[in-house]
Parts: C-alpha cells; structure tokens; sequence
C-alpha cells in the first residue's frame, strides 16, 4: 500500500513539475519576446546621441541678439548653440526650483547644418531662493527633459523628432546630454 501511494505522489509531483516547466517557459519566451518587440518599437529608426553642453561665454554664442536668457554651447555629436527662452519658473522656500521653456538650437550634426526648437521643463535643487522666485546660491543638482518640437527642423534637422535629457554635472560645472533623434 505504501509503494502504491508513493508512486502516486511521485507521478503527481512530475506531473505538476512537468507542467509548470512548460507555463514557465512558454511564459519566459512571451516576456522575452515583448521586451524585444517593445526595446525594437522604443529604438526603431532612432540615432542616439550624446555630448556636453556648457554656459556660452562671451562670443560663442550670441544669446542677447536671439533675445534668449542664456545660451548653451553644445560638443558631442550636436555641434552648436541652444537658446533658452524661459517661459515661467518659481522656487519653494526649500531651494527645489522648476522651470519651463523654449529653445532654440542652431548648429551641426555630422557635420551638416540646420536648426530646430524644444521645449523643455528642468528641476533643480538649489541652496534657497530669492523674492521674486529664482534660485539663490549654488545648485545641488539638476536636470532636464527636452522633447523636440516636430515639424520645427530645417537643414539636417528636417523632419525630425526625438528628445534630449540632460543631467548636471555640478562638479565639473557642465551638462552632459543623452537623447534620441528620428529623422
């Protein structure tokens, strides 16, 4: 009577071994097949891109004529100047700043000319704020998202849509970038 009910037991359990195996793995190749297609929809058609953008100075990229709060110059595979229109900002009184804009790049990809606009939302944290709503004192950390505006390309840049990210490197006092362009 014993053997018969442990080979009963041991039939069940290689039944049932046998049968989550196979789920499992029937399982395992759905998700492995979904993040393919899903990594293959995210990417497809997109060129990545990354670089270093840093504060213009004094004649390299002539924010005052475009009439933007302050210019970018970006290296990397984006070669140029970025315009910053800031279109509204405020700061807790804990130093957590937000702000929100246009801008406005003019420069090289490859080598070859054209423009196009982003907007843009950027949050930083900052040492404290002042009256009116600006950041006060040095920048703890930041970043900043970037999606590019279809339809505003020219040049190299026709057609295209994509975004860039930016994270500041408040030690080295720079913007390195990362994004996605689809032309």
């Amino acid at each position: 009577m014993k053997h018969k009910t442990f080979i009963s037991l041991s039939l069940f359990v290689a039944i049932v071994l046998f049968a989550c195996s196979k789920n499992s793995h029937t399982v395992s190749q759905k998700e492995a097949l979904s993040e393919e297609q899903t990594a293959a929809n995210n990417g497809a058609g997109a060129t990545q891109i990354s670089g270093v953008g840093f504060y213009a100075t004094t004649g390299e990229c002539d924010y005052v004529t475009q009439g933007a709060a302050y210019a970018i110059r970006m290296t990397g595979d984006l070669q140029g100047c970025l315009y910053a229109f800031i279109d509204e900002y405020e700061c807790s009184p804990s130093g957590t700043y937000r702000e929100e804009g246009r801008e406005y790049f003019v420069g090289t990809y490859n080598g070859q000319t054209g423009t196009f606009w982003t907007t843009y939302k950027f949050e930083a944290k900052y040492e404290g704020c002042s009256e009116n709503g600006a950041p006060l004192g040095a920048e703890i950390f930041g970043r900043c998202q970037h999606p590019i505006v279809e339809g505003s390309g020219t040049g190299v840049f026709n057609g295209i849509s994509g975004q860039l990210n930016f994270k500041d490197d408040i030690e080295a006092g720079n913007f390195p970038y990362r994004g996605q362009l689809r032309f």
